[in-house]
């Protein structure tokens, strides 16, 4: 059995029944990484602090090419609860569904028994008094933590790059960006360093990895994942931590894990871990069911493909023609799709998004920046952040929040015609890795130029602002071999939907799914 080949379903009923053990499991997935992650980067401070604290101090060269991380030794202490893990399992307890399967949180969530970095070298050494919240639920599901996964500095921009840990290369074309900000856990998870992993996402940072990486990522609904400890409990709404996985019912087992209301978090969703892992239940156990059964009624299941947003979006050559072969999919299975007119003013929107934005990151920024030469040692696109939000007023956040609340009322109305709605996970093809972001998109009518280092990942903001579950799917590769993903939002808190209707695509893409990095075996497109 080659146990990094499971999926984590199967690798859950291997442990489940001791056809494996906790311990065989960890040894594997350290083999996987000690070959694999010294030249793509994607996991970091592995295994202990001693290891992690070697890691310190390595710089980001010039063209950010990728700063090998620490080579694995086993650990006493990892060893030793994967096999307390196993005595556990042999006196009949399992402690869930993560029992023994070897994760790394992403940087950005806090972990207590780690050092929580964000990509910045302010926070080199930093270890948090407690869990996140989403850390600590998976810890309490059996999960052994094994470092962190790559993320940008403060989780900025949609390239996977710090000058702490170096870049994180792209497991499909590793002269290429990653994507982000949570390209170090798409990566583990495409070369099979990782069985499950969870990522965060503000502007798109589940699912522009998650489509440059072949796997899947879900955005999940406004408040589904409480983000715990936090300041503040009622205004930062925008980002969400969310599942990522190879596979749908995957997805959905670790989302089950990670939701769930928390009275700490008054804007969280009501139900409960339990109840709302019980709902998933019901989606993802035995066989797909056809597209037909994703909703009720009596019309074709229906997806809105938004394209271009009436030529405001600029997209790369091949990208809109690569998420419609995908689109093709849905069509043989019944669906109906149509493109669907996009009435509101996008730049009003993206204007509307840069101050929630700047409000936003800046008051997570502004602690960090009074400290002595902070700003000599941040990133210009996190400099660039606070000045956006120097002076901003209160009457611009409502202005703001009143073009949020028109944008989701429009949703709406899409969506009571169409199940679905449909845009690519990011504007342009992974770009080279040396690059800090596309100042320039190359579209079929020419070279259009964009004016913030996040503009092209435009695309994402309508399912941030809208606060609706969005999941990214793979759509299969250009002739460069580069991968690409499509957004799928839906209904209102409609997560088990769209796991049901993505596992029915799911079934109509293995073709492109089977397609696995070219270090892991020869790639065929």
């Amino acid at each position: 059995m080659n146990i990094t080949e499971l999926s984590a379903q199967a690798l859950h009923t291997a442990i489940q029944t001791r056809e494996v053990s906790c311990v065989e499991v960890l040894l594997a997935y350290w083999e996987q990484i000690k070959t694999h992650n010294p030249r793509f980067n994607a996991i970091v401070s592995l295994h202990s602090l001693e290891a992690q604290a070697q890691s310190q101090g390595q710089g980001h060269d010039q063209d950010l090419a990728a700063t090998p991380s620490p080579t694995p030794t086993h650990h006493p202490g990892l060893l030793s609860l994967a096999q307390t893990l196993d005595e556990e399992l042999k006196a009949g307890h399992s402690r869930g569904f993560l029992h023994g399967m070897p994760m790394a949180p992403k940087d950005l969530a806090a972990t207590q028994d780690c050092v929580t970095t964000q990509g910045s070298p302010l926070l080199r050494h930093y270890q948090p008094k407690e869990d996140a919240l989403v850390v600590q639920r998976m810890r309490q599901a059996g999960a052994l933590f094994i470092g962190k996964t790559n993320t940008p500095e403060f989780g900025l921009g949609s390239h996977t790059y710090n000058t702490v840990f170096g870049t994180t290369l792209n497991a499909y074309q590793p002269h290429l960006s990653a994507g982000g900000s949570s390209g170090g856990a798409a990566v583990a998870l495409a070369l099979h360093l990782l069985p499950l992993a969870d990522g965060s996402d503000f502007m798109g940072s589940l699912r522009n990895p998650a489509g440059w990486n072949n796997v899947f990522g879900l955005r999940p609904s406004q408040g589904r994942i409480p983000s715990l400890p936090g300041a503040d409990q009622f205004i930062s709404q925008l980002g969400t931590e969310g599942p990522m996985a190879r596979s749908v019912v995957d997805l959905g087992r670790l989302l089950s894990i990670q939701a769930g209301h928390d009275v700490r978090a008054p804007l969280s969703l009501a139900p409960s871990q339990e109840n709302f892992a019980t709902e998933l239940e019901a989606v993802l156990a035995g066989e797909p069911l056809p597209l037909q059964s994703c909703f009720s009624g009596e019309r074709p299941y229906t997806v809105g493909w938004l394209g271009d947003l009436g030529g405001h979006l600029a997209y790369e050559v091949g990208v809109s023609e690569q998420c419609l072969l995908g689109l093709q999919r849905f069509e043989a299975l019944g669906a109906r799709v149509s493109e669907v007119k996009f009435t509101m003013n996008p730049e009003s929107i993206w204007q509307a998004f840069l101050v929630w934005r700047g409000a936003l990151v800046a008051h997570r920024l502004n602690p960090l920046a009074q400290m002595a030469h902070a700003k000599e040692h941040m990133k210009p696109e996190a400099l660039w952040e606070l000045e956006q939000a120097r002076g901003l007023s209160a009457d611009a956040l409502m202005h703001a929040s009143h073009t949020r609340t028109q944008l989701y009322h429009h949703l709406l109305s899409l969506l009571q015609e169409h199940d679905v709605l449909a845009l690519p996970s990011a504007q342009v093809w992974p770009f080279e890795r040396a690059q800090p972001w596309p100042q320039h998109i190359k579209t079929a009518l020419g070279e259009r130029a964009m004016d913030t280092y996040h503009r092209w990942m435009e695309v994402v903001i309508y399912g941030t602002l809208s606060g609706l579950p969005v999941l990214s799917i793979p759509t299969g590769f250009n002739a460069q071999g580069c991968p690409m993903g499509i957004q799928l939002i839906g209904q209102p808190q409609g997560e088990a939907a769209l796991l049901q209707a993505a596992r029915a695509y799911e079934n109509q893409i293995q073709d492109w799914l089977s397609v696995k990095p070219s270090v892991l075996s020869a790639m065929v497109v």
